[in-house]
């Protein structure tokens, strides 16, 4: 798949609410001196090409144990994604994908999935976001907890987003993925209970507890952090 990972079904991130909310999302390496030019030509293309209806995120990837380096997020509704997928060949986008490929030193894996829940603020760029792979036992039992538990403790400034891949990339290792978003690296550092302190920190810890204990069965696969870089 090497120099092919944007090639879209061959030829060819968020939304303010997860209900019918899916994705596609590619994985890829960038060696340092390449790094700018491949945001130019992103950026340069999806300012003036975004598809209707998707949000389009590039990120640039920390901390995952794998050797990717950047990913590409495309989010929306399922109409909206299949008439990305469904639009057919153009110039544009086929001189766009040439030139990226020309910068790209490898594919790193893609997948496609659904976004289950999100909660938080969304008229906010989350910039440093924390990423968490997570095999669970009883998925029904988890997403109910998992929504009570940050609807109830989720503080000002941090975006909770869960969801589960369906093909590609995760599929057999991991069926649930959270990402936790900070306006900035330093909060991000510092995780969510730094942003609290008395009862309201003593209240979320006690719920903390017994989420862990009613969540149907999770195990830890894996977990990163990504910056994004560039929202459209």
């Amino acid at each position: 798949m090497k120099k092919i990972i944007f090639a879209f079904a061959m030829f060819i991130a968020f939304s303010v609410s997860a209900q019918d909310s899916y994705y596609t999302v590619y994985r890829f390496v960038v060696e340092p001196q390449n790094q700018a030019t491949v945001y130019n030509l992103v950026e340069d293309y999806y300012s003036k090409n975004k598809p209707e209806g998707v949000f389009v995120r590039l990120f640039e990837i920390h901390f995952s144990g794998g050797n990717a380096t950047h990913s590409i997020v495309f989010s929306g509704s399922q109409e909206a994604l299949g008439n990305m997928y469904g639009g057919g060949p153009n110039d544009s986008f086929s001189l766009f994908l040439t030139r990226l490929n020309q910068h790209i030193k490898d594919g790193s894996g893609s997948a496609m999935g659904r976004n289950i829940s999100l909660i938080g603020e969304t008229n906010v760029r989350y910039r440093a976001q924390r990423m968490f792979f997570l095999d669970v036992k009883d998925t029904e039992v988890f997403d109910a907890a998992h929504k009570k538990f940050h609807s109830a403790h989720n503080p000002a400034g941090v975006l909770v987003n869960m969801g589960a891949p369906s093909a590609g990339l995760g599929t057999g290792n991991f069926n649930r993925w959270v990402m936790v978003g900070f306006k900035d690296m330093k909060t991000a550092i510092g995780g969510v209970n730094k942003l609290l302190s008395g009862d309201a920190l003593k209240a979320r810890e006690k719920a903390w507890e017994d989420f862990i204990a009613n969540n149907g069965g999770v195990e830890l696969k894996g977990s990163a952090l990504r910056l994004l870089l560039g929202a459209w």
